[in-house]
């Protein structure tokens, strides 16, 4: 589990670099130019996927909570 969560935050980082990367380059067009809506789509699906992965880390990194409990399986619903 650890190399996924490695994984994700590795994901996440790049995203973020994107990101910024992205709300650079906006500030520097024009506002209402193509580029600058182009951008603003840009930057909103960045923020979606960053949604996205954060939540998937925070559901495996709670499943490892979890896991660490060692309880039966009719208690967590999960197989171990």
């Amino acid at each position: 589990m650890k190399t996924d969560a490695g994984l994700a935050n590795i994901a996440i980082e790049q995203i973020l670099e994107m990101s910024a990367d992205a709300h650079i380059e906006r500030r520097l067009t024009f506002p209402d130019s193509p580029d600058f809506q182009r951008l603003s789509g840009t930057i909103t699906a960045y923020g979606k996927v960053l949604t996205l992965l954060v939540a998937l880390q925070e559901r495996e990194e709670f499943y490892a909570m979890i896991a660490q409990l060692n309880l039966p399986a009719s208690v967590t619903g999960l197989a171990h």
